[in-house]
C-alpha cells in the first residue's frame, strides 16, 4: 500500500462515522473538532457561523497563500455533516480526505492562487453551511475564480446510471470515471482540467446550462448555491446514487470504497487545480 492509500485510508475510517447533525450530534461535533485542529496545523482557521438554535452551524474555513497572492482565489469545499442513518464513507469522508490531502499538499507547496479550503457543515439539510457562506461573500462583494465541491469521490462500479437517457451513448455504461460538473462559465476551465486529471483518472465532464435547473440531480451539493450567488462553480463526484447503490445506506462503509480509483482522483485534483 502507498504512503498516499495509507494516508486517505487512515482519514476514511477516521471520518467514516454516524454525523448527522439531528441523528448523530455528538458524532457531528467529534467530526467537526478533529477536522478543526486537522486544519490548524495548516494555517489560521476562520470559525464561520451561520444560523441559530438548532438551526446553528459551523463552516471551517482554511485561507492558503499562492505564490501571487493578487489573483482571485479558488474555494476548494467537502461537506462533513453525514446522511441520515449511514456512516456516509462515500458521501462524504471521501471529500474530507480528499480535502485535507490538497490542504496538506498546498500548505508544504503553494499553487499559483490563493486557495480556500473549506468544510461545509449541514450539506445534507439542503447545502445550508456553503448557501450561507455563498450569500456573505456575494454581499461582500468576495471575487473567486472557481468553487469546487467535493462530493463523493471514491467509488467505481461496472454499472453506471444517468439523470437523463441517453447520455450513456456519450459517457459509458461502466462507472469507472470522476465527473466534472459545472455551470457556463465554470465550463471553460473544464478541459484543461479535464486533461490535467486525465492523466491519472478518467475524467468527463458535463457543462450544463442555467445553474442545472433542467438537470434536478446535478446540484445536490454544495456548488449549487456557489451557481446560484453567481460564482463559477463545478462539482467533482463519481455521480454517487447514479453508481453507488450503498448511497444513503447504512452498507456506505469504508471496505465498499475503490481506493487506488480514489487515489488517482486525488492525484488529478492536485495537478488539475494547480493549474488553474
Amino acid at each position: 500500500m502507498t504512503e498516499l492509500q495509507q494516508r486517505l485510508l487512515a482519514d476514511l475510517h477516521q471520518f467514516a462515522v454516524p454525523r448527522h447533525a439531528r441523528w448523530d450530534p455528538l458524532g457531528l461535533m467529534a467530526v467537526r473538532q478533529a477536522l478543526r485542529e486537522r486544519m490548524e496545523e495548516l494555517g489560521p482557521l476562520e470559525e464561520h457561523r451561520f444560523g441559530g438554535g438548532s438551526e446553528a452551524g459551523t463552516n471551517l474555513i482554511l485561507k492558503l497563500p499562492g505564490r501571487e497572492p493578487r489573483r482571485r482565489p479558488v474555494l476548494v469545499g467537502a461537506h462533513y455533516d453525514g446522511p441520515l442513518q449511514s456512516p456516509g464513507a462515500d458521501d462524504n469522508a471521501s471529500g474530507l480526505a480528499a480535502l485535507l490531502e490538497l490542504a496538506r499538499r498546498w500548505a508544504a507547496e503553494p499553487p499559483r492562487r490563493p486557495v480556500w479550503i473549506v468544510a461545509f457543515d449541514q450539506e445534507e439539510w439542503g447545502m445550508v453551511g456553503s448557501s450561507a457562506l455563498a450569500q456573505e461573500l456575494r454581499a461582500a462583494a468576495q471575487p473567486l475564480k472557481l468553487m469546487v465541491s467535493l462530493e463523493m469521490l471514491a467509488f467505481s462500479s461496472k454499472e453506471q446510471n444517468y439523470p437523463v437517457p441517453g447520455m450513456e451513448r456519450v459517457y459509458g455504461n461502466r462507472g469507472d470515471f470522476i465527473a466534472l460538473v459545472a455551470n457556463a462559465g465554470a465550463g471553460l476551465l473544464l478541459p484543461g482540467l479535464a486533461r490535467a486529471m486525465g492523466r491519472h483518472v478518467p475524467t468527463k465532464v458535463l457543462p450544463v446550462p442555467n445553474g442545472g435547473r433542467a438537470i434536478p440531480d446535478v446540484r445536490l451539493s454544495d456548488h449549487s448555491p456557489f451557481w446560484d450567488a453567481g460564482y463559477d462553480a463545478l462539482m467533482v463526484t463519481d455521480t454517487s446514487f447514479m453508481r453507488n447503490p450503498h448511497y444513503h445506506q447504512m452498507s456506505d462503509t469504508v471496505d465498499t470504497l475503490d481506493l487506488p480509483f480514489f487515489c488517482g482522483v486525488v492525484e488529478g485534483l492536485a495537478a488539475g487545480l494547480a493549474r488553474i
